[in-house]
């Protein structure tokens, strides 16, 4: 379905004055700041595991067909990057990716350091490199860098329901400004 709603153009790959129609990948259609800040429209949700937009989306609208509603809504462009990841996955990820040279598991590395902030919100922390500048900083292993990673992207908004006709409705509009 979301494919089939992105315009057609010409395009000539082979540079042989012979376009062919195609389906323009690159056409990006995004909410406005006013629908995105307006929270009557969202709720929020905590992915759980093993759950991929398709699942939520069936749950949500009835339709796995609408998973792309969910990314949009979500700014999602890398499904396998910037959804989180079930258990399995991410500890394959972090074993893959914290291999040193010598090939040994560095998951208890340090990630970086952070301290937190002494004014506005405390609660805040700040990412610092220099341990000898701030020797409270706190350690920050790989392992809980990418945790914390998969925690924040498990947190995401879902339209409500009852916009869900009005939105693929506008989203089909702004797609077809487009068309050849």
């Amino acid at each position: 379905m979301y494919f089939n709603l992105m315009p057609k153009i010409y395009y000539d790959s082979a540079g042989i004055g012979q376009p062919k129609i195609v389906t323009n990948l690159l056409r990006r259609v995004g909410l406005r700041t006013k629908v995105k800040t307006n929270a009557m429209l969202f709720d929020t949700y905590d992915v759980k595991e093993g759950e991929t937009p398709e699942i939520i989306a069936h749950k949500l609208y009835g339709d796995s067909e609408l998973h792309w509603v969910v990314m949009l809504v979500n700014n999602i462009i890398d499904r396998y990057h910037d959804w989180p990841m079930s258990t399995p996955q991410f500890n394959s990820y972090i074993n893959q990716k914290y291999v040193d040279a010598d090939g040994n598991l560095n998951t208890n590395g340090v990630h970086h350091y952070e301290i937190n902030q002494t004014s506005g919100d405390t609660s805040t922390t700040i990412e610092v490199t220099d341990i000898l500048t701030y020797p409270t900083a706190l350690t920050v292993t790989n392992y809980e860098y990418e945790q914390r990673r998969q925690d924040r992207i498990r947190k995401i908004r879902l339209l409500d329901p009852k916009y869900k006709d009005i939105f693929v409705d506008e989203y089909e509009n702004l797609m077809k400004e487009s068309d050849i």
